[in-house]
């Protein structure tokens, strides 16, 4: 017997299951999900196979986060690089059941500017969050970044995280709101705030419209509200304009980031808190302690006319965590390509 023979490590385990209703309801609503996990460094598509069963496609793209859609495909940022996405099957085209065929198209390098939240505006340029600068940007042709807006509290641009901006919400397609964990103008000063100092900002007058939030995320405005994450509770709901107050609509029991509508219902991204600092000394952990319940990770539906999770889809295993997360109407069975197998060589497409 060879001494010096090692045992395989297992292949780290993914298990994803959904509520009894979660697959059909994706047939009637004609909807796909794509969400990401930095954490792993995965981009998911979640949609149907024929036998109406859950496909689940991934791909692999360092620290991937911030994802919004276009026309005719998505945008997502990674490590220190921006994706276009480009479907490239015509309408009815299909290939082994899939719908779409995402192919990364055009890379901009950004370096890492921890971006989170993407829009596309009303003249089809990127907006995104630059979270390392503490402020809004859009793609440059010959640098990082270009900045186009900034916190009146923000005193300076540089490379500090001073308040983590990491929130957008489009309205009219304009930058209308975007959120903040604090309103602080030094470095990496936010973190004194997670438990009560997140703000939600009104982009255009530029001043605060919202308060006393615990590590909000996700603005979305939807159906003429305001609606986020008061991600350090646990609660989703909407900022009442008139009054400044947040008004709760459900708990969900994890740590919520990505938030995305389809007529009547959100849907919310789940992450189990991580053991650290940052994620420590929450609402959201007495919160679930009093429910008896501990943080999933996954996608919850959630019915914005009775506040009840309607459906949901649970991770299990190697992924924890989640960042974003989109919804692909219209599309039933998605895929992308990558870089780490041969495929993005022999995909060829014309331009008619």
């Amino acid at each position: 017997m060879d001494t010096n023979e090692t045992t395989p490590a297992p292949a780290p385990m993914l298990e994803m299951s959904t509520s009894r209703q979660m697959l059909s309801w994706l047939a009637e609503q004609k909807l796909s999900i794509a969400f990401t996990t930095y954490q792993v460094g995965k981009l998911y598509f979640i949609g149907l196979k024929p036998d109406n069963g859950l496909s689940v496609f991934e791909r692999s793209f360092n620290r991937c986060m911030g994802l919004c859609t276009t026309p005719t495909g998505l945008y997502m940022s990674s490590l220190y690089q921006v994706w276009r996405f480009e479907n490239v099957f015509e309408a009815g085209q299909q290939q082994d059941s899939f719908d779409r065929l995402y192919v990364p198209q055009m890379g901009y390098t950004t370096g890492d500017l921890d971006i989170h939240d993407m829009a596309v505006d009303s003249d089809g340029r990127l907006v995104f969050v630059n979270t390392l600068f503490g402020c809004l940007a859009t793609l440059s042709e010959t640098h990082s970044f270009k900045p186009i807006w900034q916190p009146f509290f923000i005193s300076k641009l540089a490379a500090e995280d001073r308040c983590h901006l990491n929130g957008l919400a489009m309205r009219d397609g304009q930058p209308a709101y975007v959120t903040a964990v604090g309103q602080c103008d030094v470095a990496d000063g936010w973190r004194e705030h997670r438990a009560g100092g997140g703000i939600v900002i009104d982009v255009q007058r530029n001043e605060v419209v919202c308060g006393g939030l615990s590590m909000p995320h996700s603005p979305r405005w939807h159906n003429g509200k305001l609606w986020l994450l008061n991600s350090g509770t646990g609660d989703f709901g909407y900022v009442d304009l008139a009054s400044g107050r947040f008004e709760p609509l459900c708990f969900c029991p994890g740590y919520m980031r990505g938030l995305s509508f389809h007529g009547d219902f959100a849907l919310v991204g789940l992450s189990k808190p991580r053991e650290n600092k940052t994620f420590s000394g929450l609402a959201l952990d007495d919160h679930l302690k009093s429910r008896n319940a501990e943080a999933r990770c996954g996608i919850q539906v959630i019915d914005l006319r009775s506040g009840d999770i309607v459906h949901w889809l649970r991770i299990e295993g190697v992924v924890e965590e989640l960042y974003d997360v989109v919804t692909l109407p219209h599309v039933r069975r998605p895929m992308a390509l990558g870089f780490k197998t041969d495929e993005i060589r022999r995909v060829l497409s014309v331009e008619t």
